[in-house]
């Protein structure tokens, strides 16, 4: 029996009774293979049912069901593969770290866990079901994160040519609200599979054209990992797109449709939604120093937390130093052996819950343990100022815009490699 008809008619099914004549229930299908794993109905099925209550909250209108599922699928199939790739990295999220980003997403709405937990069950959820939402989300950002960081290189060069263009834009420089549709073409394409492409790519302008609702048409057409989105990028300055967008953004007016634009990928479509200025703000700046301990297989989550409880009182009490218990037991190596100190620093260049920690505490003041995605930490802020734009300030900034977009670009090009050497199939829903 092949794969496909071996999975189709395996497991999924039970008895409504222990009689032989009962006829059978189906609980679940396979409709898809990745890999080793495999794609169920109820996965997608969840997916559908979420995008439609939002879409009903927002009074967006949106395309047939046959539609939704063929995106949905298309995001399950690459969550399974970035999945697969963390089990091969050995990358797991912890349900401490996963319960500290749940805390931080509920501080951001101004409540508790306790408040989302029943938000998410009052909208019809199960908030088990939305936990595990929450860390593979983590774990595709951190896989995606490892990934292609590594992929890219900014030279000195570079960042001295931006600086030019941003000194020559001023402070007005413009971001751009920026909707984006993908119709894609495969890397083998032949010349009439890209003579379609385009067909439907001018059709996609002509409805927009027409007035077409821009999110809808997004997620009935568009190939883009922000698809079910609507295609929704949000706020970007031209020095963060991809060049091919920027150089036909740059100028555009709110409302215009540009394109279609041809990239290896297949044929982009931006709708340029608002502009404004750039939002220009004075830089706070902090000084601290922390003390990090990793979890290991010798060192467990609650031995490195409680380690770490037990320094903050013992610093608190004034019966130990900072300094000198960083050096010796923090694993921090580029501040342990400076007594764990960061000197004057953006703090949004850090971590968000290592932000978020910093930004709360008094002067002096010693925060209680937390998690991040490198261990366990106690930090103390030192000081905090409101900074002049100094010109490290500003080759930072710059350093960070030519980071996002080579980001975006290797980004999309490590999914399509990826998904090229996987073993994809997806089964006919009706089988």
């Amino acid at each position: 029996m092949n794969l496909k008809k071996l999975l189709t008619s395996a497991v999924l099914s039970a008895s409504l009774c222990q009689s032989v004549m009962a006829a059978p229930v189906e609980i679940d299908k396979v409709i898809g293979v990745v890999n080793q794993g495999v794609i169920l109905k109820s996965e997608v099925d969840t997916i559908i049912d979420r995008v439609k209550k939002q879409a009903q909250e927002q009074g967006q209108q949106l395309p047939k069901d046959e539609t939704l599922r063929v995106q949905a699928v298309e995001r399950l199939v690459n969550q399974a593969l970035m999945m697969q790739m963390a089990e091969r990295m050995g990358l797991q999220i912890s349900d401490s770290q996963l319960d500290q980003t749940l805390a931080n997403m509920a501080k951001e709405q101004g409540g508790t866990i306790a408040d989302l937990r029943r938000t998410i069950e009052g909208s019809g959820e199960s908030f088990q079901a939305y936990r595990e939402e929450i860390r593979k989300e983590i774990t595709t950002q951190q896989v995606t994160r490892a990934s292609v960081d590594r992929r890219i290189y900014i030279s000195e060069q570079e960042v001295d040519n931006l600086l030019k263009i941003m000194e020559t834009q001023g402070q007005s420089a413009e971001e751009y609200d920026i909707g984006h549709i993908l119709i894609d073409i495969p890397n083998d394409a032949t010349a009439d599979e890209i003579a379609d492409a385009k067909t439907r790519a001018d059709k996609v302008i002509e409805l927009l054209n027409d007035g077409q609702e821009f999110k809808r048409i997004a997620i009935s057409s568009s190939s883009g990992s922000k698809a079910l989105e609507g295609g929704q990028l949000g706020y970007m300055g031209i020095n963060e797109m991809p060049s091919l967008f920027a150089e036909a953004v740059k100028g555009q007016k709110k409302g215009a449709i540009v394109g279609p634009l041809r990239s290896g990928a297949g044929f982009h479509i931006i709708k340029v939604q608002d502009v404004r200025g750039l939002q220009v703000v004075e830089t706070t700046e902090v000084r601290s120093r922390h003390i990090l301990i990793k979890p290991s297989i010798i060192l467990s989550e609650e031995k490195a937390r409680s380690m770490l409880a037990g320094f903050a009182k013992d610093l608190r009490a004034g019966t130990a130093d900072f300094g000198e218990l960083a050096k010796e037991y923090s694993e921090d190596p580029g501040s342990a052996l400076k007594g764990g100190e960061y000197d004057w620093t953006d703090p949004t260049t850090y971590v968000p819950a290592f932000k978020d920690t910093l930004l709360s505490l008094k002067e002096n003041e010693i925060s209680e343990p937390f998690r991040t995605q490198f261990g366990w930490h106690i930090v103390q802020l030192l000081g905090k100022r409101v900074a002049d734009k100094t010109e490290l300030a500003k080759r930072n900034r710059a350093h960070g815009m030519l980071f996002n977009r080579k980001f975006k670009e290797e980004s999309f090009n490590w999914q399509q490699e990826m998904r090229e050497q996987a073993h994809v199939e997806i089964f006919p829903i009706d089988q």
